[in-house]
């Protein structure tokens, strides 16, 4: 009973917030950007363009994992394919609409394909971003033809499954590191603790932590629901990756700010300052030493905090270049509209919910046998299943 009213209770909130952002959407449609946000023509970036950075960078266990597996044949990892593979596959599809809902005039999204400038950084990340998603939209379609036990596509899969894996890689590794390069052009506009030569590099370390981080956090709250655990050995290993990642990223960037001699402006107190403080002291350094003691990588809660930190470490490097890096120049403070935070809120929503039925109808932890073991084993999936089939004609 108590199971069943905290679903209702989560299904509450996440039905209030699709709904909201829904709504919230519409006004942004037919009113256009100046009435429903806080944006401007100083200020045109704001909270949708570092929630975009956000969602391709915790989509990164995708090409990470599926190189580790497939092509390094890390085959320890064998578990955790899926729930990446899923992780980046959601999240590239809310990354898509976030950048339709951000665009001054939507109906124009379909013009880089056909209005290619190969000069700009832009154009390859929509274009990498774009090709990807497909990579990963086939590499997924394995997962839905084992659901429905169809097998005669799997032959051709296989075929192409290790070119395919590649390509996947290639495209997801390049616009990674391109997200960075935008800003590489406002050396004068984006301040000085987040503006470097390196951010490329920056931001393609940082998304290996954060993606590695978010299959640890799914994988904790699934196993809590549906009670099919990922392997402890192979989550404790991620943590031992994610913590050496943190380590590499703290040591280029405190290497590159101290050769541009920079480093001393985090100590000189500043509105920038002390984001970027919190930044690194919580998101990174915090949970890079908590994964090196070994009592917290065997602990699920252990990774599980530190997977939050990771996380939220991530999130504010993010909106920090996005936004706090860019209030120096104009002068300006950026704050989101109330609708722009409902769209935000509705969209993340939405792929929470969709990576929680995903997962719970279709075999992302385990092959279908296992996947309809567990089931069986949880009331609460059967009470799910029932009312999925009654509802279905």
């Amino acid at each position: 009973m108590n199971r069943i009213l905290k679903m209702t209770l989560w299904a509450g909130v996440a039905t209030i917030l699709l709904s909201a952002g829904v709504i919230a959407a519409y006004l942004r449609f037919t009113m256009g950007l100046g009435a429903t946000t806080n944006l401007s023509d100083t200020f045109p970036w704001g909270l949708w363009i570092g929630f975009d950075f956000l969602g391709v960078g915790i989509a990164a266990a995708g090409f990470t994992i599926v190189a580790s597996v497939h092509l390094f044949h890390l085959h320890r990892f064998e578990p955790i394919v899926r729930p990446a593979i899923l992780t980046a596959f959601v999240g590239y599809l809310l990354v898509i609409l976030v950048l339709v809902i951000d665009l001054g005039r939507p109906e124009h999204f379909w013009h880089p394909l056909v209005m290619w400038n190969p000069h700009s950084v832009m154009f390859e990340i929509t274009w990498c971003v774009i090709c990807y998603t497909t990579v990963l939209s086939i590499e997924f379609l394995p997962v839905v033809l084992e659901k429905f036990r169809i097998t005669t596509p799997m032959k051709i899969l296989r075929i192409i499954s290790t070119p395919l894996m590649i390509f996947g890689v290639i495209f997801s590794t390049l616009h990674q590191s391109s997200f960075g390069s935008l800003y590489l052009i406002v050396p004068g506009r984006l301040h000085e603790l987040w503006y470097s030569p390196l951010l490329p590099v920056l931001f393609f370390i940082s998304c290996i932590a954060a993606g590695l981080s978010m299959i640890i956090f799914e994988s904790y709250l699934i196993e809590r629901k549906t009670k099919r655990p990922l392997p402890h050995d192979v989550l404790s290993t991620l943590g031992k990756v994610v913590a050496v990642a943190l380590a590499v990223y703290l040591v280029v960037r405190v290497q590159d700010m101290a050769g541009r001699g920079v480093f001393g402006d985090a100590f000189v107190w500043s509105y920038q300052s002390g984001f970027f403080l919190a930044e690194v002291a919580i998101g990174f350094l915090l949970p890079m030493i908590l994964l090196m003691i070994t009592p917290v990588r065997e602990s699920r809660r252990g990774l599980f905090l530190c997977s939050i930190l990771v996380i939220l470490g991530f999130a504010t490097n993010r909106m920090n270049t996005a936004i706090t890096g860019m209030e120096k120049w104009p002068n300006q403070t950026y704050f989101p509209s109330f609708l722009e935070i409902l769209i935000v809120l509705g969209i993340a929503t939405l792929g929470f919910v969709a990576f929680y039925t995903i997962s719970t109808y279709f075999p992302i932890f385990g092959t279908e046998e296992q996947h309809h073991a567990a089931k069986k084993s949880n009331p609460s999936l059967l009470w799910l299943d029932e009312i999925k089939s009654v509802s279905q004609p």
